[in-house]
């Protein structure tokens, strides 16, 4: 034997903290848990996939973020985006939106249209989705504090246009929780926030039982600095809180559970990864099943959204996140996702320009009619290696759950800042390893290059869009009838004050033209506004 081969490798860890061994064996999936969760695809605890063909019968919807500037340019983004064979979109608005304000709002000055479409009055969303055949296309929402109002909006669009809103397909993210963990984009207090996401679940249950009103969103969680196994547990914990208060509120498990979703963000190690969503996916088929003794399997389904992360990507030789968007679009085909979101190379420096969607539309193309990715149902299944990670991942996950158990809960460590100190303490770790070369990252801390100017096309933000914009909104409210929209708006004021469900009377004022901060006023004025927790 050489001296070379008698020499002990260092340690490898991944990011959740796993030490990774050189070699696997059967021996150790035995030791990690067995073989037996690991069963066929489309049968509990649907380790391998929750349908039994996977992509093989269909491949994923392929669902690229987009949206800017005005409702007009965002509908010709869309058009753009279908015309190159997308199957689904996916909406970004900007963040007077997200925060329930009217461009015109002093506080929106320098923020409309720059990050999203900016939205007032249903008028927007007419105008965003002309032409845009809701049956064929299912559109996801990217809206969490006024997602009520926005998905108020979605419906009463779709109902005019003629479309059956109990036969309409779709998903608003509308997950108020995480917003106060990892974005921000908040506008009431913790409690009347997850009553609000209880009223748009109530509210589809019996009138939109297709449409899906929370995708319990990872994603940004993970974004802000988790590790992968905090991103699934924080997510499940959430997504459970949503259950517990609608449970409460009367409803049956099986009346909603089906049309809960997720939305998960991948960067990093490619087998911590796949191993992250197959745990995950059994995880959660067994809390479903176990805590809350659901009767239809379709309950139990980990349904999700999972494409690259945008945290992954770098400002640094920005041509890089090319390929490293062609691996995260690989690990999440072999993740087992329904819907694939990628992002594109330029996110670190802007919106993406046409050309960025479309190389990774293409990423995804490719996969599906040239790599083989749809032959098989998840082919890494039975690997020494990704079963035994599966295994430990389904382990610390429920670690992690119980450790926010712990603490009250997932609603009171929310409120009292607990789980934001969690995260900004695990980014904070993961920037010193990245500054101590602990963990390399190619173009970042090896690999470096001198800096050129990057070969980035950037959508530059036009100033001109918020007069455009509040021109608009003040035509619509010039013609519309503003007895009946101030009519309205005190009922949306009154069943808030008395407690009801306030999706029918926001529906009725988004139907009489009120705007986004308008409602939002009356809500605000009922709940108060958020203040957050400062922890040290």
């Amino acid at each position: 034997m050489s001296e070379r081969d008698q020499t002990e490798p260092r340690p490898v860890f991944n990011e959740s903290g796993l030490e990774i061994k050189p070699v696997y064996t059967a021996q150790d999936i035995e030791q990690t848990g067995g073989s037996d969760g690991i069963g066929n695809p489309g049968e509990f605890p649907f380790t391998r996939g929750i349908h039994n063909l996977m992509y093989r019968k269909r491949p994923w919807t392929m669902r690229q973020y987009a949206g800017f500037g005005t409702p007009e340019e965002t509908n010709e983004r869309f058009r753009y985006l279908i015309a190159n064979g997308q199957t689904g979109l996916n909406v970004a608005f900007d963040l007077p939106t997200q925060v329930g304000l009217n461009s015109d709002d002093v506080l929106a000055q320098g923020e409309v249209g720059r990050v999203g479409m900016a939205v007032d009055t249903i008028e927007d969303f007419e105008i965003a989705f002309d032409g845009i055949d809701l049956d064929k296309i299912t559109v996801s929402l990217t809206i969490n504090g006024a997602a009520a109002i926005l998905i108020a909006m979605y419906f009463a669009m779709a109902e005019k246009r003629g479309y059956d809103v109990r036969k309409l397909r779709g998903t608003a993210q509308n997950d108020i929780l995480k917003e106060f963990i990892g974005r921000g984009t908040w506008i009431f207090p913790v409690e009347p926030s997850i009553k609000l996401v209880g009223d748009t679940i109530l509210y589809c249950a019996e009138h939109a039982p297709l449409y899906s009103p929370v995708s319990v969103c990872g994603y940004h969680i993970r974004e802000s600095g988790a590790n992968p196994v905090q991103e699934m547990a924080y997510a499940f914990c959430i997504a459970k809180a949503y259950i517990d208060h609608v449970l409460q509120r009367g409803l049956k498990i099986d009346d909603f559970a089906s049309r809960l979703s997720f939305n998960f963000d991948i960067h990093g190690n490619l087998f911590e990864q796949v191993a992250k969503f197959r745990a995950g996916r059994r995880l959660w088929a067994r809390i479903l099943k176990e805590q809350y003794h659901t009767q239809n399997p379709r309950s139990t389904w980990l349904r999700m959204i999972a494409g690259g992360g945008g945290g992954g990507l770098t400002i640094e030789q920005p041509e890089n996140n090319i390929v490293r968007g062609a691996y995260y679009a690989l690990i999440s085909a072999l993740s087992g996702t329904q819907t694939m979101a990628l992002c594109s190379f330029d996110e670190a420096y802007t919106i993406p320009s046409e050309k960025a969607a479309r190389i990774s539309l293409r990423t995804m193309q490719v996969l599906i009619e040239e790599m083989g990715l749809c032959d098989t149902v998840d082919p890494l299944a039975g690997s020494y290696y990704v079963e035994t990670l599966t295994n430990q991942m389904e382990e610390k996950i429920r670690a992690a759950m119980d450790e926010v158990d712990a603490q009250g809960g997932i609603v009171q460590a929310v409120a009292e800042g607990h789980i934001q100190s969690a995260v900004s303490k695990q980014a904070f770790e993961n920037l010193r390893k990245l500054e101590r070369g602990e963990v390399r990252k190619v173009g970042v801390n090896c690999y470096q290059m001198k800096e050129e100017d990057p070969q980035v096309e950037f959508h530059p933000f036009d100033e001109g869009i918020c007069a455009e914009q509040v021109k608009c909104l003040d035509r619509v409210r010039s013609q519309r009838d503003n007895a009946r929209a101030e009519s309205v708006l005190q009922t949306v004021l009154a069943d808030a004050k008395a407690g009801r469900n306030v999706m029918p009377a926001v529906i009725e004022a988004v139907k009489a033209y009120a705007t986004v901060g308008e409602i939002t006023s009356c809500l605000v004025e009922v709940f108060g506004r958020y203040d957050e927790p400062v922890r040290f």
